[in-house]
């Protein structure tokens, strides 16, 4: 190198080229540290899973006999053929799409009329509104059990052991939070879209349906997969509002009719969990391209 090239070079170059190894080593280390636990969080989660499905394909004699950390000596699908039928899946399942269908279509139709009068129509009581709806989701469900059941029983409308019953305690929980999430959204969209609207005659109802709905499918598709996963995934509320009515209890009670009352099997209630937790699987799988984008919308507005 030339004194001229050695003139010209940049002081930046300069700190560049003469920055220690240390200093190097030093700067790797936050991303060596994220990447470790990262590793170890996925492993951690994976593991669980991949050990749940191997000992659903173990007969529980080889277990018994070999002990839970062996090798199999024998692997099948007859744990899931016997879960199914022993707890009556098929009945259960339809138990839950008759509450699971009906809430979430509620929940999300809902959510977007609230967000959308909370963003548009300037109200005093807008903010107290969103306060209330979002206050709502702290209450711990233990803490209101006792005078909500009491206020079942009570009612002159029979909600106790009734599959409606338990459809209006997930649209009162979860339309606070989906309003949150859907009033926050159509503050993003620009006020110009409905106002021209306003000016070619539309009303309010077609602007809604019209304009602001067709916007939403991103944040809705997010909503409806985390939605989905917490109605189908409940045990509280299905367990306590239906104790009378066993027959009418969704897919996630089903799984204590595999419990013995002197022996339970193990390897057998793995089949089972695994088949219970299928549908949350596929759903999040066909929907997680929407989810993601739902989730990172508005990230980059201003």
């Amino acid at each position: 190198m030339t004194s001229v090239d050695t003139a010209h070079r940049s002081p930046a170059e300069g700190r560049t080229a003469a920055r220690p190894p240390a200093m190097k080593r030093r700067s790797r280390l936050p991303r060596v540290v994220a990447y470790a636990f990262l590793v170890t969080f996925s492993v951690g989660m994976v593991v669980p899973l991949l050990w749940a499905m191997y000992t659903s394909l173990r007969p529980i004699s080889d277990t018994i006999q070999h002990g839970y950390f062996s090798v199999a000596r024998d692997l099948s699908l007859q744990n899931y053929v016997d879960a199914w039928t022993r707890a009556d899946f098929p009945r259960y399942f339809g138990n839950t799409l008759i509450v699971l269908v009906p809430a979430l279509v509620t929940i999300l139709l809902l959510s977007t009329f609230l967000g959308y009068a909370l963003t548009r129509f300037s109200l005093k009581i807008n903010l107290a509104l969103l306060m209330l709806f979002t206050a709502g989701n702290l209450l711990p469900h233990q803490v209101i059990i006792t005078p909500l059941y009491r206020l079942y029983l009570l009612s002159p409308i029979e909600l106790a052991n009734t599959y409606y019953g338990v459809i209006l305690i997930h649209i009162a929980f979860q339309l606070g939070f989906c309003t949150f999430v859907m009033s926050s959204y159509m503050k993003t969209i620009p006020e110009d879209l409905t106002e021209a609207a306003l000016v070619d005659g539309a009303s309010v109802l077609r602007q809604y349906w019209q304009i602001i709905l067709p916007l939403c499918r991103a944040p809705l598709a997010a909503l409806a997969t985390l939605e989905f996963t917490w109605i189908y995934n409940d045990f509280f509320w299905a367990l306590v509002l239906q104790v009378a009515a066993p027959e009418k209890q969704p897919i996630t009670t089903a799984l204590n009719s595999l419990q013995g009352v002197y022996f339970t099997d193990p390897n057998l209630q793995a089949a089972g969990s695994l088949i219970v937790a299928l549908p949350t699987i596929v759903v999040f799988v066909l929907l997680q391209r929407h989810f993601v984008g739902g989730l990172t919308l508005g990230a980059n507005k201003g």
